[in-house]
């Protein structure tokens, strides 16, 4: 059995299994008793059955991507003190290269996804664009991150996925700047901080 094969992890494994032993035997008939020639025959048979469905998986890829789905690498970001949780991944979209370029008059999806280190009843976002190392508010539309894709209230180790938008105003300056991202508990202190470069054109 192959490698690709083990990881596919099937949802039935003892059913998997018993397939698989089936498969094997019914090369075995009674004229033929060389175990090498036995997996050779089933081995060529199945790296087919296998050939063909990567094929399938590899179609449906290239579908999403054309029918527009992101299949860009996760954002880089920098971890500005996330102090009660700690930040897997980021994802912003579109973004298809890096700094991301935000369009005037558009807005972006933020996906955020962080392990929790305390229980919270609440989360509040604070967004803020760093220009010249001064803080500027950025306003989004909705701070509640309870109300973002958080199941309220947090559970200590536990995974979330925080989405928000953020809207790019028409009189927003042609600007490189830095957003900075809090995501704030009960006590005011960060499940997340991230800092990500961005730029503002037309």
């Amino acid at each position: 059995m192959s490698r690709a094969t083990l990881l596919a992890q099937p949802d039935d494994i003892p059913e998997f299994l018993h397939k698989h032993v089936e498969q094997i035997t019914h090369f075995r008939d009674k004229d033929s008793r060389d175990t090498k020639e036995i997996a050779f025959q089933y081995q060529e048979q199945w790296g087919t059955h296998e050939k063909k469905i990567m094929d399938v998986r590899t179609g449906f890829i290239v579908l999403f991507c054309l029918m527009g789905f992101t299949c860009a690498e996760p954002v880089k970001y920098k971890d500005c003190g996330s102090s009660t949780g700690k930040v897997a991944m980021v994802d912003i979209n579109p973004c298809a290269s890096q700094p991301c370029q935000l369009h005037k008059g558009q807005s972006y999806s933020v996906n955020v996804t962080f392990d929790s280190a305390v229980e919270s009843q609440t989360s509040k976002a604070l967004v803020h664009g760093i220009i010249a190392g001064v803080p500027v508010p950025f306003p989004i539309p909705i701070e509640d991150g309870c109300k973002s894709g958080i199941q309220c209230p947090i559970k200590k180790q536990q995974e979330y996925h925080y989405l928000n938008s953020l809207p790019v105003k028409t009189q927003y300056p042609s600007i490189k700047l830095v957003v900075e991202w809090e995501l704030k508990d009960d006590n005011g202190k960060d499940l997340f901080c991230i800092q990500f470069p961005v730029q503002i054109v037309s």
